[in-house]
């Protein structure tokens, strides 16, 4: 499958199946329509009243050229292969907080209790859910671990026990825990910053953006605006981290569809890496995003990725994640069909215990999974996420961005479309525009390297 789009005064080619990518001039790009389905002839005769019938068959004599050695054209029959402990499990999201000290109008946990009851995570839950996942690692070494809430600074003391729990256990057992925290920044006061710049391999920080934007969506308990709250907090959480991984997240939503203006905002407070991911949900929201919105989104995304490009002459020196692609060794095959490792590899641990396939499906009885104490009951579930990989999902079979997502975002597809095997339309057509945008960028930047 090729895939061919102009963007910033580029033609570009892709081939979907080997990655290739090329630019290429006008005729090579016109000539693309008809290669396959056309004779020599034929494509001779078609453009020869516009080009000089050398450049024609030289054109053409490329375009053989690079089929013959598999760069375009070349159509891979991948099958996702059964692999040595693939049913394993490596990550857990750790909700040791079913509660939140602000409220969030977009917030899909409804505010940190997930509708349910207000909770924190016991001490002795905690350590069970650090048991389950070295069990049911079995031989992987490398485990993760994702703090997150609700707000976990909530609930900093069990946090703490945790790391430790997590260290002793992962020297008894011959393995290595990645500490993740997820924080709206409300709680991180100096001593904090300086336990989580120690202790956690990752660090997210939530902020929308500008001052206004920011606290329409992010209000305090008390219905006011966050910004002021959390400004500095994140800002000096940010450069105690320095070269260290972390990334400050923001949200966009129908309010604020000029959304690049927020990461600017953002790029120019100092921080160096960024994602803002449109927001999920119902379209009764007044701030939910629609297919009408696609347009203007597009737009945004194209005028963000120009000014992305120069933001070195700006003296920006910051990354914007969904602009970060890698041509040469992105994930395996295997991870690229296989996609979101929800219900499989990476599973979510309720205050109670309880084991969801991800963060975004806790709640829903439905997708239990069983719990730490007695671990995987419900395998049944494991199998709808395990065939929910991309080769099984038929809307992704002729989309030409398949392996740079791996199917999309089960949630999502759920929440709108009563399945993971159907991707959500929106989340598709903004994560084609962003690829596209992403790739032009790797182009252009490579050329100046």
């Amino acid at each position: 499958m090729i895939h061919k789009y102009q963007k910033n005064g580029l033609n570009i080619v892709l081939d979907v199946d080997t990655s290739t990518v090329l630019t290429v001039d006008d005729l090579t790009y016109n000539i693309l329509n008809q290669y396959e389905t056309k004779t020599r002839a034929e494509i001779i005769e078609f453009y020869q009243h516009k080009y000089m019938v050398a450049e024609i068959n030289e054109c053409l004599d490329e375009l053989d050229k690079v089929k013959k050695e598999g760069l375009l054209f070349r159509e891979i029959n991948y099958q996702r292969e059964n692999y040595a402990n693939e049913d394993l499990i490596k990550a857990l999201c750790l909700h040791v907080a079913h509660d939140c000290n602000l409220k969030c109008t977009y917030c899909f946990a409804a505010q940190g209790d997930f509708d349910g009851e207000k909770l924190l995570m016991p001490l002795e839950v905690g350590k069970k859910a650090i048991d389950f996942i070295i069990e049911q690692s079995k031989n992987r070494e490398n485990l993760e671990i994702d703090f997150f809430g609700g707000e976990p600074l909530m609930n900093l003391d069990v946090v703490k026990e945790l790391v430790i729990y997590g260290n002793q256990m992962a020297v008894k057992n011959h393995k290595k825990f990645k500490f993740t925290m997820t924080t709206n920044g409300v709680l991180l006061n100096a001593q904090t910053r300086e336990y989580l710049n120690e202790t956690m391999d990752n660090i997210v920080l939530s902020l929308d953006g500008r001052k206004e934007v920011n606290d329409r969506m992010r209000q305090t308990v008390n219905d006011q605006g966050s910004y002021d709250v959390i400004i500095d907090n994140i800002k000096e959480m940010a450069e105690m981290r320095g070269n260290k991984d972390h990334y400050v997240r923001g949200t966009y939503t129908h309010h604020n569809l000029d959304f690049s203006k927020d990461v600017q905002f953002l790029a120019k407070q100092g921080f160096t890496s960024i994602s803002v991911e449109p927001v999920v949900a119902e379209a009764s929201h007044d701030y939910a995003l629609t297919e009408a919105d696609l347009p203007t989104i597009i737009d945004e995304y194209d005028a963000l990725a120009l000014t992305y490009l120069k933001r070195h002459q700006e003296d920006l020196n910051y990354n914007f994640f969904h602009f970060n692609v890698d041509l040469d060794h992105g994930p395996c095959v295997y991870k690229r069909l296989s996609g979101c490792g929800a219900g499989k590899d990476y599973v979510a641990v309720t205050p109670e215990g309880d084991i969801y396939p991800c963060h975004q499906f806790v709640g829903n009885e439905a997708f239990k999974m069983g719990d730490v104490n007695s671990g995987i009951t419900n395998g049944e579930i494991k199998k709808i996420f395990d065939a929910g990989n991309l080769m099984e999902k038929e809307a992704c079979q002729t989309c030409w961005a398949k392996y740079f997502c791996g199917g999309g975002c089960h949630a999502n597809a759920y929440n709108f479309n009563g399945t993971i095997m159907k991707p959500h339309f929106v989340s598709c057509e903004i994560e084609r525009c962003r690829v596209e945008n992403a790739i032009m960028i790797s182009i252009i930047e490579g050329e100046q390297a």
